[in-house]
This record gives C-alpha cells, structure tokens and sequence, in this order.
C-alpha cells in the first residue's frame, strides 16, 4: 500500500511526539536532589511473577522536598518494592516498616549534579539523532512516491520543506526540555 504525502507527514509527526514524551519520561526519573514521584513511578518491580511499574502498585506521596513515601496497595510486595529500589540506579535506601516505605531523597554533590547535566545531554543528542533519523525515513518515502509519478517535484520540495519545519519543532522541543532540567539540577 502506497502512502500519500499526508500519510508521510503525519507520520512523522506522530513518530517525532513519541520521541520527544519519551526524553520527557526519561527526564523525570532523573533525580534532582529533591523528591519527585517521576524518580519512581516507572521502576519495575517483580512480584506476582511478573514486571510491574511501581505506580501499577502503589501511591506514591511527596510529603516535603527531601522524602517519597510509597504505600503498596497489597502489604505483601513491600519487600519486592524493596528490593526494586535497592536495585535500581536511584541511590536510594529504602526506609520500611510493615505497610510503608520512605526514601529520603539526600541533596546532590556539585560533581554529581555536573555528571547528571552531561548525562542528560547525551540523552537529548540520542533524541534528537532519532528525530533526524524520522526526518530522513520521510525524506525517502516522498522521493519514492514522487519517483512513482504520484506527486511533481514541487510537491516533493515542499512536503521536504514540511519535514524539515517538524523537525526544527521537535528539536526546538527537546532543546527547551535539556535547558529546564540542566536549569532544575543546577539550582540548588
């Protein structure tokens, strides 16, 4: 099945949104030295013999600035979301009793929040490699049609023109994410 070029370009689009909400995901369980449900909420956790993001099975509260409290809906996986935690690259030592668990959320080192900005930059380079690489899976769909005798050349050059425009916004988006958390980890 042949795709037209509002086919491509939507496409595209949609291929590029899904791009950016995953760096927006990405930098929400990056942690800032102040709590934050995102640093937890998709941890995976084994219990029930299967994986499960931790916000399928618990609240998750952020009572003041320094500390997440995570309250299971069934009591008995606190030692899987445990060990999760433990697990995890979070840093973080769980505090549990019976029916809740507490992380303190410690403020982050200079060195550490440096490494954390140049870790969040390479992810921001990996997303906007993988838009371009979108761009040019559209480039190549609108010169086979145009090739194909289904659109002229000026066709081609402007859907081109649509494609490069959704690129830059896309970018631009990804751009403006990277300088708000650079911004969040370096205010202390």
């Amino acid at each position: 099945m042949e795709m037209d070029l509002d086919d491509i370009l939507l496409d595209a689009e949609e291929r590029m949104e899904k791009t950016v909400e995953v760096f927006r995901a990405n930098l929400r369980s990056i942690r800032t030295g102040r709590a934050n449900a995102g640093m937890v909420e998709s941890l995976k956790v084994s219990c029930y013999g299967a994986q499960s993001t931790l916000k399928q099975l618990a609240t998750i509260g952020v009572p003041d600035p320094q500390m997440i409290v995570i309250k299971p809906f069934d009591p008995t996986i606190v030692q899987d979301i445990e060990k999760a935690i433990q697990t995890s690259d979070l840093g973080l030592n769980p505090q549990t009793d019976k029916r809740i668990i507490r992380l303190v959320v410690p403020p982050l080192s200079e060195e550490r929040r440096r490494q954390l900005v140049v870790h969040t930059k390479d992810m921001a380079e990996e997303m906007r490699v993988a838009i371009r690489n979108v761009r040019r899976d559209a480039n190549k769909s609108i010169d086979k049609i145009q090739k194909a005798g289904q659109i002229t050349e000026d066709d081609r050059d402007g859907a081109k023109d649509d494609v490069q425009k959704l690129t830059s916004d896309y970018e631009t988006m990804v751009n403006e994410l990277l300088e708000e958390k650079t911004k969040e980890l370096m205010d202390i």
